[in-house]
């Protein structure tokens, strides 16, 4: 039995290597696992589920495979495709999770979050996170053109990438405080997240526990996986391959 974690695919139109390995990844192994876990950032952005993008279909009816195959997909949102709703979980056949949740991996309380509410120094992003969050916000956002959506998420992805450039990685990154706070306030000793592209396995303590929290890695250069069995964890990478096909499963 094998469980699978993944995040940070940032898919888009662009990049079809970076869609390729995923699609090959759906069809050669994840077929296999007990269930897979989508952490966050699938989509590079999102403007809702009535977007016309044809890759987002393809996406969609490469999970409805898997789903068929007997695998249940779950997802919970990243920063980048937040608005992601039920309309586009249906048609994928996927589960939303709420952005903190508790699973039992193995016999192990472990909790699973894309994990951009751990980067508490960065204020600035959370200030923007808090709004892009408020329900009435994306309702606006939402009844607006597609078109003018289109345009408004290019502007955003724009800016965000020009303020990040000025930011150092420490305030991007998590917070330790922040990490054990929310172990304890959940009461586990393990934790899976994203966002901070830092694949790595940390052990550290929790009060008097040792603690494990894993961070899964991004799929910018290369396929990035978390496979987890009764016998632990491990973080591998996937080649991005000129062999692997378009096609979806």
């Amino acid at each position: 039995m094998t469980v699978l974690f993944i995040s940070d695919l940032h898919l888009r139109p662009n990049h079809p290597e970076i869609t390729a390995c995923f699609y090959h990844f759906l069809r050669k192994e994840a077929t296999k696992s007990t269930a897979l876990y989508v952490l966050g950032d699938l989509f590079e952005v999102w403007i809702g589920d009535d977007d016309d993008e044809p890759l987002h279909n393809e996406v969609a009816a490469a999970f409805n495979t898997l789903k068929d195959e007997g695998v249940p997909v779950y997802f919970i949102h990243g920063n980048r495709d937040l608005m992601l709703g039920k309309r586009f979980a249906k048609a994928s056949g996927m589960t939303l999770l709420p952005e903190v949740k508790i699973i039992d991996l193995f016999g192990q309380p472990t909790l699973i979050m894309h994990g951009d509410t751990l980067c508490v120094q960065d204020v600035g992003y959370q200030r923007y996170r808090k709004k892009v969050h408020n329900r009435f916000l994306q309702y606006i956002f939402l009844s607006l053109p597609l078109f003018l959506r289109k345009k408004i998420g290019r502007k955003i992805r724009r800016e965000s990438m020009q303020v990040n450039t000025h930011k150092s990685g420490n305030i991007m990154d998590v917070d330790l405080k922040e990490v054990v706070r929310m172990m304890k306030a959940n009461k586990v000793t393990q934790l899976i997240h994203g966002h901070t592209h830092r694949p790595n396995i940390h052990t550290f303590t929790v009060g008097t526990k040792v603690a494990q929290r894993i961070v899964l890695g991004d799929w910018y250069t290369q396929g990035s996986i978390l496979s987890c069995t009764k016998d632990g964890c491990s973080l591998e990478v996937r080649t991005f391959s000129p062999t692997q096909s378009l096609q979806s499963p």
